[in-house]
C-alpha cells in the first residue's frame, strides 16, 4: 500500500503530466543503479511443529506468524512499520537498509525490495545481510523460509491471507478475470531486477530487447515443477499461472513492439487498463473495473464521483499492472521464478550484462531481430511445460539462452573495463553458464529429488531449498 504521505497530491491537467511521470526516470549512465526483488515461502519447521501449526505449513498473520517475524526484524534496527490500518504490512529500510524495504505478498510471502546499488557485488552483500536479518527472529519463531516459483504442496484453501486492503480487493476482483489470479496472488513466488534508462529512445531499445527475452529468462530460472505434492507437467507452473491471470494487463503487450511506441504510448495503454483501487485519507476505495481514462474526461463512474485524480492515482494505477517488463521510472524483468541465491544473483547479473552496456545491447538486439516479436509472444506459452528444451526455431531455447549469457558476459566484461575497481560481476553468472551448456533447470533437479531420495515427499524441498 502507498502512504498517503509520500502521495504527490497535483491534480493531473493532461496526459503529458502523465508522460512526465515517465520520463523522470531518465538518468544519465553513472546514475544507473541495480534493485533487485525477491520473494519466498514461509514454513513451519518440523522441530517446532505443533497439533494447531502442523510441519511444513505455511504461517498465518496471528499465531506467532508473519506478523511476528515483522516486528522480530525491526527489533533488529534500521527499519521502521509500514502501517495498513492497525496492521503492520512491511517495514521501510533505514540507516544502512535505506533505499530498501520488506513488504508481504498476499499468503505471506516475505518480500525484499533491496536498495538501489551500484553493483551485483553490493547486490549479493545485500541479499546475504538479508537472510542473515530474518533468519534469526525466523527461528525463534520456529519459521523457514525457501524461494520457489510456485508452493509445492498447498491448496489455496491451506494458505493465510495477509491484513493488507489492497489484497481485500484483489482478492474480490481476480476471478473475474481469469481463472489462475487467486493462484498468482497466494501461490507464486518471483525474483526480479529494477535497471535504469537514460533516455526515451534507450527506454524503447532495453524494453523491447528485455520483452522479447523475458520467455528465455523464463526457461533458464524455471523452479515451480509441482503442483499440490504432485508433478505438474510444468516446469515453471509459475509463468503457467500468469498465462490466465488477467490477460488485460500482462503478458507481453504487442504495442511495445509498434513502431512509435515510448512513453506516451504506454500511458495510453495503462489508461485503458481497469483500475483497482485509489488512495483518499490513508484508506484504499475499491474502484475495481472503472476506467481511468473515463475519470481522467470527467466522465460519472461509482465511487469515484467527486473525486479529482491525481499524479498520485496514476502512480499507484502503474504498480497494478503486471506485463513481463514493467515501466514505471525504470524497467522491471518479471519472468523468473525465485530460486536460489545463486540464480537470484544470476537473474540480476544477466540483465545487467545485457542492458547496461551499448555493444552487449546492440547485440541483444541483433539476436531478437532472429525472429518476429509475435514469435517471442508465442514462445512465452511454450516455455513453461519444456524450459530451455522447448523447440524454438531450429533447435531449442537452450541455444538462445547461450548466446543471451554470453552476451551477458561481455556486457559485465565491459562494465568492470570502466569500473575503476575493475570489479569482476561475470562470476555471478556461473549458474547460468551451466545451464546454457546442458545443465538440468531447478526444476529438472527437483524433480529428481522427488523421484529418488524423496520417494514422493514433496515437503523434503522446503528443508533442502531454505536460505
Amino acid at each position: 500500500m502507498s502512504n498517503p504521505a509520500d502521495q504527490d497530491t497535483r491534480s493531473i491537467t493532461s496526459t503529458r503530466d502523465l508522460v512526465d511521470v515517465l520520463a523522470a526516470g531518465n538518468k544519465p549512465r553513472d546514475l544507473w543503479r541495480i534493485g533487485t526483488e525477491h520473494e519466498k515461502f514461509g514454513f513451519v519447521r518440523p522441530e517446532a511443529a505443533t497439533a494447531d501449526r502442523p510441519a511444513f505449513s505455511s504461517p498465518d498473520y496471528e499465531h506467532q506468524g508473519i506478523g511476528a517475524l515483522l516486528k522480530g526484524v525491526e527489533q533488529q534496527g534500521d527499519w521502521l512499520p509500514i502501517t495498513d490500518g492497525p496492521a503492520v504490512i512491511g517495514l521501510k529500510g533505514t540507516g544502512i537498509n535505506k533505499g530498501g524495504a520488506i513488504s508481504l505478498e498476499p499468503a505471506g510471502q516475505f518480500e525484499l525490495s533491496g536498495t538501489p546499488l551500484a553493483s551485483l557485488h553490493e547486490t549479493r552483500t545485500e541479499l546475504e545481510r538479508h537472510f542473515e536479518t530474518i533468519r534469526a527472529p525466523a527461528r525463534a519463531l520456529g519459521l523457514g523460509f525457501a524461494p520457489l516459483g510456485f508452493h509445492p504442496f498447498a491448496t489455496r484453501a491451506a494458505l493465510p491471507w495477509m491484513p493488507k486492503s489492497r489484497y481485500a480487493i484483489m482478492r474480490s476482483y481476480m476471478p473475474r478475470v481469469g481463472a489462475m489470479g487467486l493462484d498468482m496472488m497466494q501461490r507464486t513466488c518471483t525474483v526480479q531486477v529494477n535497471l535504469d534508462f537514460s533516455s526515451e529512445a534507450d527506454m524503447v531499445r532495453k524494453m523491447r530487447v528485455s520483452l522479447a527475452l523475458q520467455p528465455v529468462a523464463t526457461a533458464l530460472f524455471a523452479n515451480s515443477p509441482f503442483y499440490e505434492g504432485k508433478p505438474n507437467g510444468w516446469l515453471s507452473n509459475r509463468a503457467q499461472v500468469w498465462t490466465d491471470t488477467d490477460n488485460a494487463r500482462s503478458g507481453i503487450p504487442a504495442f511495445c513492439f509498434e513502431e512509435g511506441f515510448g512513453f506516451e504510448r504506454y500511458v495510453e495503454w495503462a489508461l485503458d487498463v481497469p483500475m483497482y483501487f485509489i488512495v483518499r485519507d490513508g484508506r484504499l476505495i475499491d474502484v475495481t473495473g472503472r476506467s481511468f481514462r473515463a475519470w481522467l474526461n470527467g466522465e460519472r463512474q461509482d465511487g469515484l464521483e467527486g473525486l479529482t485524480p491525481t499524479i498520485g492515482d496514476f502512480e499507484d494505477h502503474l504498480t497494478t499492472l503486471f506485463p513481463d517488463v514493467r515501466l514505471k521510472q525504470f524497467l522491471e524483468m518479471r519472468g523468473a521464478d525465485a530460486g536460489s541465491a545463486a540464480m537470484m544473483l544470476a537473474q540480476s547479473a544477466l540483465w545487467v550484462g545485457l542492458l547496461y552496456d551499448d555493444a552487449a545491447l546492440a547485440a541483444a538486439e541483433s539476436l531478437v531481430r532472429e525472429h518476429d516479436w509475435e514469435t517471442y509472444r508465442v514462445l512465452r506459452g511454450d516455455v513453461p511445460a519444456r524450459a530451455l528444451n522447448t523447440p524454438f526455431g531450429t533447435g531449442t531455447v537452450r541455444d538462445v539462452a547461450a548466446r543471451m549469457v554470453e552476451i551477458a558476459d561481455q556486457g559485465l566484461r565491459a562494465r568492470a573495463l570502466r569500473n575503476e575497481a575493475g570489479q569482476d560481476e561475470t562470476v555471478l553468472l556461473a549458474p547460468l553458464q551451466a545451464l546454457a551448456a546442458g545443465a538440468p533447470t531447478q526444476a529438472e533437479r527437483w524433480l529428481e529429488r522427488y523421484n529418488g531420495p524423496w520417494a514422493g515427499d514433496v515437503s523434503r524441498i522446503l528443508l533442502e531449498g531454505e536460505v
